[in-house]
């Protein structure tokens, strides 16, 4: 039996709430934009690489935000330590360069929980809570908006992807 990934209903965010319901909100709806982008498609379609000469695949890009959820929310915020998600010996780009699609559902299921764990660590947090990584001090405001930043480039890469495998397009 071949996975296929379920479709997603886009969470939507506050068009008039208060700063952290804002950022929760876009940040939220970012996080399921990309879950829809790979629904209905199997793991060998999220796997394939449809603009060549990139590396860019659904799938990569699945992984790619596991890593960048836990990295940025669990590791740098909450001070967690964890093992690498992926291979290190593989670099820093493994999370796109090493796609099964035999273990799709799996990568799939992993971005998911990385969100769940991501929203429990900050989830009594302010966002004028700091940390520091290699010298300089952050705000959970500042992860937040880099975190959409972060989806929202790679939501069009997403959909170049999606329009090259099946013609998909669309918000």
């Amino acid at each position: 039996m071949t996975w296929t990934a379920p479709e997603v209903t886009r969470t939507p965010g506050s068009l008039a709430g208060d700063e952290r319901e804002t950022l929760t909100g876009y940040l939220n709806w970012f996080r399921s934009t990309l879950l829809q982008k790979c629904a209905g498609l199997t793991g060998e379609q999220l796997a394939e690489r449809t603009v060549p000469p990139s590396n860019l695949a659904l799938l990569g890009l699945v992984r790619h935000m596991a890593k960048v959820e836990r990295t940025w929310f669990r590791e740098r915020f909450a001070g967690q330590e964890l093992e690498p998600m992926y291979d290190p010996d593989k670099g820093k780009d493994a999370d796109f360069e090493d796609l099964d699609p035999a273990t799709a559902a799996e990568d799939y299921a992993r971005l998911t929980e990385e969100v769940r764990l991501a929203d429990e660590a900050v989830a009594d947090a302010s966002l004028d809570d700091t940390f520091t990584h290699n010298g300089d001090v952050f705000s959970l405001r500042l992860v937040h908006v880099h975190m959409i930043g972060e989806y929202a480039r790679h939501l069009g890469h997403a959909d170049l992807v999606r329009e090259r495998l099946d013609g998909a397009t669309g918000a």
